[in-house]
């Protein structure tokens, strides 16, 4: 696999968020994530977005981290989110997604950020399974979804 950093507006990032969206669609019976990306918040410094490539450099993997500091929305100074974490289903079972959570918490650490956090759904355990053995822990809600039922938060220390 070939990690490469792309602009969240990159036809192929978007390619890849209209099928994370489908699929939070079918989940959660709702339109997708609601929240506002705007491609300037991946933009390096202040952020980083990749696309996984396979050896037919058919993208099969996306994820990306954006900066935020203390605001109303409930998060700290120097926290990094993560963002649109997604594996096309043929792709899945490979590791990816852990190789990509590392290579995005690499990244953040290396732009001063000290802290990871992240928003998912009680709707999706696969997600929930590998944030929690990669050292993630719950944390206080955050973000757009922060008074949603549904929404599960955490956190890693960079």
């Amino acid at each position: 696999m070939n990690f490469r950093p792309v602009p969240f507006d990159h036809p192929d990032a978007v390619k890849l968020n209209d099928q994370v969206q489908a699929e939070y669609a079918v989940r959660y019976g709702d339109g997708g994530d609601a929240t506002h990306l705007d491609p300037r918040m991946f933009s390096p410094p202040l952020g980083l977005y990749l696309i996984a490539y396979d050896d037919r450099d058919r993208p099969v993997a996306t994820g990306g981290w954006r900066t935020q500091d203390e605001n109303d929305e409930g998060y700290t100074d120097g926290d990094a989110e993560l963002k649109r974490m997604y594996v096309v289903p043929e792709a899945r079972g490979l590791g990816l997604a852990r190789r990509m959570l590392a290579a995005l918490e690499e990244d953040a650490r290396t732009a001063g950020r000290v802290r990871m956090v992240l928003e998912t759904g009680s709707k999706q355990p696969e997600a929930v399974a590998l944030y929690a053995s990669s050292g993630y822990e719950p944390c206080a809600k955050f973000g757009y979804y922060r008074f949603h039922e549904l929404s599960l938060c955490y956190a890693k220390a960079l």
